[in-house]
């Protein structure tokens, strides 16, 4: 039987899980690794961090996902796809590992934040072209 993300060591299980499945995927993985050339270790526990704190309310990120996403923009345009696909290994991932209100949290807030980072990418590649013309 599932159990409800309680603890940072379920949310290790869940990056740890969520993230094998997004380096071998043929969608993302190329981005991680050869476009954005992540340092895993340090990726690992950044997101640990984050996701404790997005589903836990930890306070034990300080980050900001939005200027990174923008800096990776021009090297590699991030589109609905990479989006889309990301969404659903995340909520494939919860799913398969817990079952509660905080997996519920993590899967709203992971669609939440996706919306967001979209959304800015967009507003922010519309600012390139205006001062581009």
């Amino acid at each position: 039987m599932k159990k409800d993300i309680e603890n940072r060591t379920d949310i290790e299980l869940l990056v740890n899980t969520f993230y094998t499945k997004v380096i071998a995927d043929k969608k993302l993985g190329y981005i991680f690794n050869d476009v954005a050339h992540v340092n895993w270790s340090t990726h690992f526990l950044v997101m640990y961090n984050f996701w404790e704190n997005a589903i836990l309310f930890s306070g034990s990120y300080a980050g900001n996902p939005i200027k990174l996403h923008k800096q990776l923009h021009p090297i590699q345009p991030l589109n609905k796809t990479h989006f889309n696909r990301w969404n659903n290994l995340f909520v494939k991932t919860v799913n398969e590992l817990f079952k509660g209100s905080k997996a519920d949290l993590a899967k709203e807030r992971a669609l939440n934040i996706s919306v967001i980072i979209s959304e800015n990418i967009q507003e922010y590649q519309k600012e390139l072209k205006s001062k581009s013309k």
